[in-house]
């Protein structure tokens, strides 16, 4: 190892210091201070100073002497083997601890840890295996032994900080006799050693110093060894969780002592400025959260709820989850957060909130044993109908598949690492037994929660054989201070076993290959793959570390004399890229993170009743999104609602879902739960968010006329193209009918009759006139204008057949002008007729020369005049903004129909237009209100003004009938204005004059039409 300053490790040792108090083992550090009673730290601000006083009392350092002191007298239990290269090792073989109480006036208690993990001693031994395996390997570091530095964590960060001081530094050292591993195919045997009587070897000199229980303790630094930086053991193998994890890795980092973490997932750990040496074999929560929302919004699940405790991984993972979870659509119902150690009080009160919940689906980030207390809680309440998504934490914790749990947790659903069958570890596992020699407490204690009974020692180290032995397995959970506190009642409930009261006494020879544990369950391992394959990382870092593939190793060994610091180690580390035996390439990124991978679980009974772990699908976080999730469903069992249909012999477990057809057959389906907060809404309706509630608490309201939601759970209905229309269901768009005036309908039949009749009349009347026009009546009414203004109305007439048949360009820009200007003809016409009969009749008074002066020249000016206006309007209306077709849908919400119609685009247009007539009419009907009273026997004055009349009164009505007509029924009241107008023309003006000509010859005569007094 490289020489630090001094000062540099006294200041990281106070750091670490700082952040844990309560370390015993803690390791003070000489400097150039005769006595060290007070540290001051000062940290300067811009405007103050704080002054933080931190003491340690009753530690003297002489000043001339370099050394380390430790501070207590108590080492944890720790399992070791000698080596060339020490690897370290931190495992939570317990899962619960009380927090300690710190006084700050005497040392910190030892707290002890309760509740002994048996899968977490099978990583510890999956761990030893792997070293073994290396160090048989004439491959992988031939020539180099690996030795071995384990210890208990506690699952907790004080205890892991406690274990972690005595485990890297010189105070726990090897014994002056290494034992070596016994010669047996698939064992090993393994030393736990509590430091009483040992012999210290220090690295480079080789010196040998004893000390005694009752000494002191003391190791004398040389120039390469002080604290921290002179570390024994090379890297570190561990945490579990990620709390602990973060403290040893924040402890760890500025001495660069790789840290390879087996089952810490929290995102967190991948800060690299923070922990700068920390790997992991396992991915990092970030994928793991992915995965879980693809999962739940893959099955439809938009309201879940979520529980947590007060470790980083629980906290991260949930944020992570939560957000992410709410970009995709969905909701957390609610958030529980369990504390280290909760009350009776606050674990009803979470299970109150679970079963009040709406929820269906719980996603659960924690282990198993903080779960423990909420999960006895909720059986004893019979909870069944929650569907669990369980973290990597505890988706394989063999803790929670007792009996007692499978009607809460059959047919939970999580993620997992990919699972191995690692040859030769069961052998491996299973040989070991007992015994009194130091340095076998771990094994003792894993076989007494084992078998349930108690191992008793003689003086010589045999084992006691009293009574009978109670071989009773997994049901022994007797560490547990809950189940320890409860009554017996309680006890047989929780266990359904015998009381405790007396627990018997282990023989020793008590056989695990006939018990069924979490130990002794390796045939697809997890976790303890993870341990595997860090524990080869640092074998393949160290194997081209000390040039184990080198030239001029020509004995196929390693340089194991070669000298190396942790940083290069390190640096190794981070370059391994090799593949195992299993097919996996095992290699770090920059973030020390390797390929994430997982298997997707399903708890689910076998044929014996017991709980097994269901691989159904998998996630794969390194290929592209669509690809990621891959999951059978028709292999995955429900938590709510199973059956066990036997069928040739076979165990089928469904979801009952009973369809019947005629012929009595039964059919059952397999139904996912559903867990929403409101049903999607169906197609056909848009979703509305209820005020103050979450996204996913919405009501359903029908989508508008025109708008469409062809899928379930639309948040927002889609408006339909142009000329298209919803239809009743509002599912789909469907072609606007179109509608327009057309000949084939019966309205429009009636008014091509109606039109047709004035035509015909019209020309029937022009054949009249012309066969009559020599006769005085026809002579008497200016036949040259009778004719213009006979032409015109059948004109007015005609112009109603283009308002008729489906628009098109031509017709819309032709219809209101052929509609103006017949009729400006047609008035025209009757403006000058009018005028002359005002003129003749100033003609019988003496000496008046107003009919001489507006002859037939000027009549004709006159007519082309009063039209003239009228053209250039309509010409410039066509050539400035024209009519054009037009779908008009905003009559299909009532009709269902889109109107095609002409658009005027400018409508003042047609309001010109239609105002000159209304001013030509006008003057026209003054005019001859005027001459009404002549006193000619045929005053055609008296007619016109009749005519005058009724166009006014057709036209004035036209105008509000117009405006509120819908549809086509505004072209079919215009074209009703059209004829009733021409015909109320024809009839008043040329209608007495025909009934005259062809029924009353004898009074065309010019005598009668002069006639003042004769009718």
């Amino acid at each position: 190892m490289e020489n630090r300053p001094l000062v540099f490790k006294t200041s990281c040792l106070l750091h670490v210091f700082v952040g844990s108090v309560f370390v015993t083992g803690l390791v003070g550090c000489s400097n150039s201070i005769k006595e060290l009673q007070t540290l001051i730290i000062r940290e300067t601000a811009e405007t103050r100073q704080e002054v933080i006083h931190f003491r340690v009392a009753g530690v003297g350092v002489d000043s001339d002497a370099s050394q380390c002191v430790t501070l207590g007298d108590s080492h944890p239990v720790v399992l070791q083997s000698e080596g060339d290269v020490i690897v370290g090792g931190l495992f939570p073989l317990h899962y619960e601890a009380s927090e300690p109480e710190h006084t700050y006036h005497s040392k910190p208690p030892t707290t002890p840890c309760t509740g002994f993990d048996q899968r977490a001693f099978r990583w510890l031994m999956t761990m030893v295996f792997a070293v073994e395996e290396i160090n048989h390997s004439s491959v992988l570091l031939p020539g180099v032994t690996l030795g071995y530095r384990i210890t208990d964590s506690c699952d907790n960060v004080h205890n892991s900080l406690r274990a972690l001081f005595p485990l890297i530094s010189s105070s726990i050292p090897l014994t002056n006799q290494l034992r070596k591993r016994e010669a047996t195919e698939n064992t090993s045997t393994i030393f736990f050693e509590r430091v009483q009587s040992v012999e210290v070897t220090t690295a480079k000199a080789g010196n040998v110093t004893t000390y005694s229980k009752e000494q002191e303790f003391r190791t004398t630094w040389s120039e390469t060894n002080a604290c921290l930086s002179g570390s024994p053991v090379s890297a570190v193998i561990g945490l579990a969780s990620s709390s602990p994890t973060r403290a040893v890795a924040q402890a760890l980092g500025p001495f660069s002592i790789p840290l390879v973490s087996y089952f810490a997932t929290c995102t967190c750990l991948t800060d690299k400025r923070m922990y700068p040496s920390f790997l992991r074999t396992v991915p990092s929560d970030i994928f793991q959260v992915r995965g879980l929302v693809q999962l739940v919004t893959f099955l439809g699940w938009r309201w879940v709820g979520t529980i947590g405790t007060t470790d980083d991984y629980s906290q991260y993972g949930i944020q992570s989850f939560s957000a992410q979870f709410q970009k995709q659509g969905g909701c957390v119902a609610f958030h529980l957060t369990i504390p280290k150690s909760p009350t009776l009080a606050e674990i009803q009160e979470m299970a109150d909130r679970v079963q009040r919940s709406a929820a269906r689906v719980v996603v659960v980030f924690a282990t198993e044993g903080q779960l423990l207390d909420l999960y006895f809680e909720l059986v004893q309440r019979n909870v069944t109908h929650l569907q669990w998504v369980a973290s990597e934490a505890w988706v394989t914790a063999a803790l929670l598949t007792l009996p007692h749990f499978h009607s809460l947790l059959e047919g939970t659903l999580g993620f997992s690492f990919p699972g191995v069958n690692i040859p030769s570890l069961e052998n491996f596992l299973l040989n070991i037994h007992p015994s009194a020699e130091p340095g076998m407490e771990f094994i003792n204690m894993f076989w007494e929660d084992q078998f349930g009974c108690k191992l008793h020692f003689e003086e010589d180290g045999s084992i006691k054989n009293v009574g009978d032995v109670n071989l009773r397995g997994l049901n022994a959970f007797g560490s547990n201070p809950e189940i320890q506190n409860a009554s017996s009642a309680e006890q047989e409930s929780f266990f359904n076993r015998d009381s405790f009261a007396e627990t018997p006494f282990c023989t020793g020879f008590e056989n695990l290959s006939l018990t069924g544990s979490s130990y002794t369950d390796v045939s697809r391992v997890r976790i303890s793959y993870n341990v595997y394959k860090a524990v080869y990382a640092i074998a393949h870092a160290l194997h081209a570390l000390l040039n184990c593939d080198s030239a001029e190793q020509n004995e196929k060994s390693c340089d194991k004399h070669k000298q190396f610091t942790s940083e290069q180690l390190l640096s190794h580390l981070k370059l391994v890229n090799f593949t195992n035996k299993f097919g996996e390439k095992v290699c770090f990124d920059s973030n020390g993170e390797p390929v994430p991978l997982y298997d997707i679980i399903n708890w689910q009974k076998d044929k014996h009743g017991k709980m097994r772990f269901v691989t159904v699908g998998s996630y794969d976080g390194s290929v592209p999104l669509g690809r990621q999730l891959q999951l059978n469903q028709s292999n995955i069992i429900w938590t709510e609602g199973h059956t066990e249909v036997r069928l040739n012999y076979f165990i089928i477990c469904i979801t009952i879902h009973f369809v019947r057809f005629s012929d009595s057959t039964l059919f059952l389906t397999v139904q996912v739960p559903v867990s929403l907060c409101s049903e999607p809404c169906p197609p056909g309706n848009r979703q509305a968010r209820r005020k103050g509630e979450p996204q996913c608490c919405f009501d359903c309201f029908p989508c508008a006329d025109g708008e469409i939601s062809n899928e379930t759970g639309s948040a927002e209905c889609i408006k339909c193209p142009e000329s298209y229309w919803s239809d009743e269901k509002k599912v789909k768009c469907v072609a606007g009918i179109e509608e327009f005036l057309s000949f084939k309908d019966s309205m429009g039949i009636i008014l091509v009759a109606l039109t047709l009749l004035g035509v015909v009349l019209t020309a029937v009347i022009i054949v009249i006139f012309h066969r009559f026009r020599t006769t005085p009546i026809v002579k008497a009414n200016n036949s040259e204008i009778s004719f213009l203004l006979l032409l015109s109305l059948k004109l007015c007439f005609l112009c109603s057949l283009v308002f008729i048949g489906q628009p098109s360009v031509w017709t819309c820009r032709i219809r209101q002008t052929a509609f103006g200007i017949s009729f400006v003809i047609c008035l025209s016409c009757l403006l000058v007729k009018t005028i002359v009969v005002l003129l003749a009749f100033q003609t019988k008074l003496p000496g008046s020369r107003a009919l001489k002066l507006f002859g037939p020249s000027q009549q004709r000016i006159m007519i082309v005049f009063t039209t003239a206006p009228q053209v250039c309007l309509c010409a410039g209306w066509l050539l400035w903004a024209p009519p054009f077709p037009f779908r008009n849908s905003a009559y299909q919400a009532s009709t269902r129909k889109i109107v095609v119609e002409c658009k005027e685009p400018w409508p003042p247009g047609f309001c010109l237009v239609l105002g000159y007539i209304g001013l030509i009419a006008s003057v026209c009907l003054l005019l001859a209100f005027l001459g009404r009273k002549l006193p000619d026997t045929f005053n055609e004055a008296r007619l016109i003004t009749f005519s005058m009349l009724i166009f006014s009164a057709v036209w004035i009505s036209f105008i509000p009938a117009y405006i509120s007509s819908p549809g086509k029924f505004s072209v079919v009241v215009e074209i009703f204005a059209i004829l009733a107008s021409s015909f109320g023309l024809l009839l008043c003006i040329f209608g007495p004059k025909c009934y005259i000509i062809l029924l009353h010859p004898e009074r065309n005569i010019k005598k009668c039409v002069r006639s003042k007094n004769s009718r």
